[in-house]
């Protein structure tokens, strides 16, 4: 019974993943269309209000309610982590704009592996000759979407690999405050933090709205909202080292909507360096897992 139990919960955090992939593409894609029309400092502010509020409801909810989701061991380094993600929206939405959705997702898919090749300086995680192995094959293909003296290489191109290494450190701050920080604290503080951070920038570049895109802003908020709904239920009811690797179907997506609603096109080279990437990133994932069932060896 347990056993059954087990599964269903690995297949219903499965197709949890999916779903968070599919509203975290169309989020992207909805980002590209108010990024190319409006301020993109100001498309993002908004969305984080709402991120704000939804964390804030949620929070309430909650046993203690907004007070304690308030309290953290680590005050700057939450203050960091939401100043780390706007920044990393804001890039990368620049890059959806200026590069495309395809190429950039191609890149960014490289953050597993820059928190791979991180955890150690910043962590002491120790990290293996395999995995360092992976990482170097992940930039390897990093580069052959880049085409550095192949092609004429656009600055904007480097936009999108910012924006992975920011979303890397962000990740393992991440991982560092939950030493002692809640998932439910460092939820509540990733959403009003960020918010507060776009403020002070955000409201400088304020203009009007369409009201035909006010709809699509809510749009834009909805699906921020639910996605990460989603990828916390997805890790609440299954282990990460399962659904992890489901992830990179959002680049399959973005893909998509990229090709049929934007009209960019599939280089060839582009395909391969993300092949690469997502290779290497699986790797990684897999080693992770193989040292986590060996830590528990000992203690069964």
């Amino acid at each position: 019974m347990s056993q059954n139990a087990t599964t269903q919960n690995t297949r219903l955090g499965v197709w949890l993943m999916i779903a968070t992939t599919i509203v975290f593409a169309a989020q992207d894609g909805i980002s590209r269309h108010l990024g190319a029309l409006y301020p993109v400092q100001m498309v993002v502010m908004i969305r984080f209000w709402f991120f704000a509020a939804f964390v804030m409801v949620l929070a309430a909810r909650q046993p203690g309610g907004i007070r304690a989701a308030t309290h953290t061991h680590f005050p700057l380094a939450q203050a960091i982590r939401g100043l780390l993600l706007v920044l990393e929206v804001c890039i990368l939405v620049v890059a959806f704009v200026k590069l495309g959705l395809v190429e950039s997702h191609a890149v960014f898919t490289c953050y597993p592996l820059l928190v791979a090749a991180l955890s150690g300086p910043i962590l002491g995680e120790k990290v293996g000759w395999r995995r360092w192995s992976a990482i170097m094959v992940g930039f390897v293909g990093v580069l052959i979407i880049l085409q550095p003296g192949v092609a004429v290489f656009s600055p904007w191109a480097l936009l999108p690999l910012l924006s992975s290494l920011l979303f890397a450190i962000y990740g393992l701050l991440t991982r560092y405050v939950a030493r002692k920080d809640s998932a439910s604290v460092s939820y509540f503080w990733t959403g009003f933090g960020g918010a507060a951070w776009m403020t002070l920038v955000g409201i400088w570049f304020w203009v009007p709205m369409a009201a035909s895109d006010w709809i699509w802003m809510g749009a834009l908020c909805c699906t921020a909202s639910l996605g990460h709904w989603l990828l916390i239920r997805a890790f609440a009811v299954a282990e990460a080292s399962a659904i992890q690797p489901f992830a990179y179907l959002q680049l399959v997506w973005i893909s998509g909507i990229g090709l049929l609603l934007f009209g960019e096109t599939l280089r060839t080279n582009v395909v391969i360096g993300a092949a690469l990437v997502v290779a290497a990133g699986l790797f990684t994932l897999w080693r992770q897992w193989v040292k986590a069932q060996q830590a528990r060896r000992p203690a069964q």
